[in-house]
């Protein structure tokens, strides 16, 4: 049983680390908020960081690949929680894993307030019977937690104006359990829909702004 004890006293230690960590990240984000001069300077470090970031998600977070996420516009608070979710591993991205690890409070912290800063560059329209199709599906199943215009909140993801291919693949990951990403309400509200339900959603949430 000493194994297990051992294993116990880790996973607690873990815990106790990724708690610190977080409340260090909030601290930084309070002081911003609370000053300018921080403020300031929190953006230009994460300018800085973004310019890297850039490879994958695009200049001011507007990705070029399809299966890569918008970080611009994205709630700060929000940002901030996924930044932590994948430094502990509760979500699964080796590479995103490595860069937040080493980054540090404040970059972590200016890196997601300047893409909150950024705006969602527009694009172009699918079909309107996609559009009507997909708005149908969001009002009766999605509104309810990422409001009317796909806004989210500080626990919940904005999605308008996402990329559709990564809204998608996000949709059916949850709806297989692929265990890339877990949370029961997603699983809940996606698993009874069909291939053509998620793609005509995720087309009606990309012209969300």
């Amino acid at each position: 049983m000493a194994w297990l004890a051992g294993l116990l006293c880790l996973t607690g230690a873990m815990a106790q680390q990724a708690n610190v960590h977080g409340a260090q990240l909030e601290g930084r984000l309070a002081s911003a908020r609370d000053d300018a001069k921080v403020a300031e300077a929190m953006l230009k470090t994460g300018r800085k960081v973004a310019a890297i970031c850039a490879n994958c998600h695009g200049d001011s977070g507007n990705s070029t690949k399809p299966d890569v996420p918008n970080l611009a516009g994205q709630n700060v608070a929000y940002l901030l929680e996924q930044f932590r979710q994948f430094a502990d591993g509760r979500r699964r991205n080796e590479f995103m894993q490595g860069m937040i690890k080493a980054m540090s409070i404040d970059e972590t912290v200016g890196a997601a307030m300047f893409f909150a800063t950024q705006t969602v560059t527009p694009r172009s329209m699918p079909h309107s019977d996609q559009v009507a199709h997909g708005r149908d599906i969001y009002q009766k199943t999605c509104f309810r937690c990422h409001g009317d215009n796909g806004m989210g909140n500080e626990k919940i993801a904005r999605i308008a104006g996402q990329q559709p291919q990564y809204l998608v693949l996000s949709l059916k990951r949850y709806r297989n359990g692929g265990g890339v990403r877990t949370d029961p309400l997603m699983v809940a509200n996606t698993k009874l829909l069909t291939d053509t339900q998620i793609d005509v959603l995720a087309a009606y949430v990309s012209t969300l702004r």
